[in-house]
C-alpha cells in the first residue's frame, strides 16, 4: 500500500475537488461584486502580534489498525500496520531570522501523509504538483519551520481537513489564526484502510479518530490551553468535527466551513449517537451561495433525515451564508491553483470576489474564537454587527445568528442548570427540563451515581438532593433509600436516615444490610 503513496499524493488534489464541486449550483446573475478578477490568490489580512512557527511530526495511531496482514503481492506484511497521522502544527512562535517556508514546501508533505520519507515515484508526482500551482509554489508563507515557540497558554484548534485533502489545505488561514494566538494542529483526511477517503460512516469514524488523537497530542504540547479547543472543518471535515463533538466534551466550539453535515443529515442520523439537538457548544458555519432548495432535493439525505442546523437549537449558531463562493473555494489551496479556475467556466462571480470572500471568512473565525474563548469585548461586538457595518462590501455575504434556547435533553444540560440555580431547586429545574424535553427519560445509574460522587467528596447536602429526587424518579427502587438514609447518617441527621431506611425496609423487608444500618442507629454501641 505505501508503495503507491506517490500516485495517491497526485490523485488525492483530483478526487478530492471532484467531491468538492458534487453540491456546487449555478449562480443567479452577480451584482456588487469585485470586476477585476486576479490570476492569483492573495490573502490579504495582516498577520497578528506573533510570529509564527511551523512544524511537521510523523505519528502513528497504535490503538487502530491501517494497513492489512497482507500487503498488495499477497505476502505478511512486515511494513507498520498501525495509523499513520502526519501531525502538522502552526503556532505562535518567538522572533526567528529564519526564512518562511514556501507554499511548495506544504506540496511537498502531500508525498509523506502515509510514510516518512518519500520514494522515486512519490518525488515525480510532487513535482507534476508542483508544476501545475505555477508560480503559487514558490510563494512565501508566514510560517517559520522549528521555530521557538512563544510562552502559553494558547487555546487550540484542531482542523479536519476536506474529503482526502491534505492537512494544508486552509494553511493560510491556519497561518493567520497562530499569528494571533493559537495553537493550530491539523492532519490528513485519510480513508479507514487506504490514502482515499470513503463517503460512508466508516470514513466519517476515521477522521474522528484522527480528531481525537490530535486533541491527546497537543495535551504534549506546554504551549497550549487545554481548557478551549475547538474543531474546524472544511466538507467533508465539517460532519467529522460534528462527530467528535458529540463524544468529547473537551470540544468547546465548532467550525464548519460548508461542512458536510448540512449534506449528508441521513449519515448523522445513521450513527446512533450523534443528536445535534444535545449540542450546546458555539457553532460558526459558513454555507455556499449556489446551492438551492431545488438542487438540495435532488439528493435523497434531505428528505430521509431532519437538517442538522435546524436541530442546533441548544447552541449559539452563526450561519453565515457566503453569496460569492462555491464550495472548493472554501480552501485557500485550491484558490490558488490555476487549474482550479479553468473548471469553473459555469460560475457567475469573478475569482476575485471568491478571494475577498475568503479573507472575510477567516476574519469571521478569528472573531468568533476570540469571542468565546478569549471574551474579547471587541470580537463580540464585532459578531453583533452586520456585515456592512463591519465594513463588508455589500451584497458579500449574510451572517444569520440563532441563539441557544431552552434545554438540550442531556443529563448534563441538566446538571449545569442544577449547579447554576442551586440543588435546593432540583425539582423546579425538574418541571421546566421536562416542559421543554417531555420525552426525556433519566438513566437510572447515573442519577444514583451521581449522588454517590457527590457523597464521596463529602458534600453531603447536595447528595441528599439528589438521592431524594432519585427516590421520586423511581419510588420502587430500596436501594436508593438505602443510599439517601447512608448520606443522612453522614450529614449527621440521625432521625432522617432511620426513616430512610425504614422506607427502604417497607420496599424489600428482606434486606440484611438495612437491618442491620438501621439497628446501629437505634442502638449506638456504647
Amino acid at each position: 500500500m505505501f508503495t503507491s503513496t506517490g500516485r495517491a499524493s497526485l490523485n488525492c488534489f483530483r478526487c478530492a475537488l471532484v467531491l468538492l464541486l458534487v453540491f456546487a449550483a449555478a449562480f443567479a446573475s452577480a451584482q456588487n461584486v469585485p470586476t477585476e478578477s486576479p490570476d492569483h490568490f492573495t490573502f490579504a489580512l495582516k498577520p497578528g502580534p506573533y510570529p509564527v512557527g511551523f512544524r511537521v511530526v510523523f505519528q502513528y495511531d497504535y490503538s487502530r489498525t491501517f494497513q492489512d496482514a497482507v500487503d498488495p503481492l499477497g505476502k505478511p506484511n512486515t511494513a507498520e500496520r498501525a495509523r499513520p497521522v502526519q501531525t502538522l502544527i502552526w503556532y505562535p512562535a518567538q522572533k526567528s531570522n529564519n526564512p518562511p517556508i514556501l507554499f511548495g514546501d506544504y506540496l511537498a508533505l502531500g508525498v509523506k501523509e502515509l510514510e516518512p520519507t518519500a520514494g522515486k515515484g512519490s518525488i515525480e508526482a510532487l513535482a507534476q504538483i508542483k508544476k501545475g500551482y505555477g508560480d503559487a509554489a514558490t510563494e512565501k508563507t508566514w510560517a517559520v519551520k522549528d521555530a521557538s515557540p512563544a510562552p502559553g497558554p494558547f487555546p487550540v484548534v484542531i482542523y479536519a481537513p476536506s474529503f482526502s485533502a491534505p492537512a494544508h489545505e486552509n494553511s493560510d488561514m491556519l497561518e493567520y489564526l497562530a499569528s494571533n494566538g493559537y495553537i493550530v494542529i491539523s492532519s490528513a483526511d485519510v480513508g479507514a484502510h487506504d490514502r482515499g477517503m470513503t463517503g460512508d460512516l466508516e470514513g466519517v469514524e476515521a477522521q474522528r479518530g484522527d480528531i481525537g488523537f490530535l486533541i491527546g497530542y497537543a495535551h504534549t504540547l506546554p504551549q497550549a490551553d487545554m481548557s478551549h479547543i475547538a474543531v474546524a472543518g472544511f466538507s467533508w471535515g465539517g460532519i467529522s468535527n460534528l462527530f467528535a463533538a458529540a463524544r468529547d466534551s473537551r470540544i468547546g466550539a465548532l467550525i464548519s466551513l460548508d461542512g458536510s453535515a448540512r449534506y449528508f443529515p441521513k449519515l448523522v442520523a445513521d450513527s446512533g449517537y450523534v443528536h445535534p439537538k444535545d449540542i450546546t457548544i458555539p457553532v460558526l458555519f459558513f454555507r455556499q451561495g449556489g446551492m438551492s432548495l431545488e438542487d438540495a432535493g435532488r439528493g435523497h439525505q434531505f428528505t430521509e433525515a431532519p437538517n442538522v442546523l435546524n436541530d442546533l437549537t441548544h447552541a449559539d449558531l452563526y450561519n453565515i451564508h457566503m453569496y460569492w463562493m462555491y464550495h472548493g473555494d472554501f480552501s485557500s489551496t485550491f484558490q490558488r491553483n490555476p487549474d482550479y479556475w479553468k473548471n469553473k467556466r459555469d460560475v457567475d462571480y469573478t475569482r476575485s470576489a471568491a478571494n475577498e470572500s475568503y479573507n472575510w471568512v477567516a476574519r469571521y473565525v478569528l472573531n468568533f474564537l476570540n469571542a468565546y474563548f478569549k471574551q474579547d469585548a471587541g470580537a463580540q461586538e464585532f459578531l453583533k454587527h452586520t456585515p456592512v457595518e463591519n465594513g463588508a462590501p455589500v451584497h458579500l455575504f449574510n451572517v444569520d445568528y440563532r441563539p441557544a434556547s431552552g434545554f438540550a435533553p442531556t443529563l448534563t444540560a441538566f446538571r449545569a442548570e442544577v449547579g447554576k440555580r442551586g440543588f435546593d431547586h432540583i425539582n423546579d429545574v425538574y418541571t421546566a427540563f421536562k416542559a421543554a424535553n417531555p420525552d426525556f427519560k433519566f438513566d437510572e445509574q447515573q442519577m444514583v451515581s451521581w449522588g454517590f460522587v457527590l457523597g464521596w467528596f463529602d458534600h453531603f447536602p447536595e447528595a441528599i438532593a439528589i438521592y431524594k429526587f432519585d427516590t421520586v424518579l423511581f419510588p420502587d427502587k430500596a436501594y436508593i433509600y438505602d443510599d439517601l438514609a447512608d448520606a443522612y447518617a453522614k450529614n449527621g441527621q440521625k432521625d432522617l436516615a432511620i426513616a430512610s431506611y425504614e422506607k427502604s425496609l417497607a420496599i424489600t423487608p428482606d434486606n440484611p444490610g438495612a437491618k442491620a444500618e438501621l439497628e446501629k442507629l437505634k442502638n449506638p454501641p456504647k
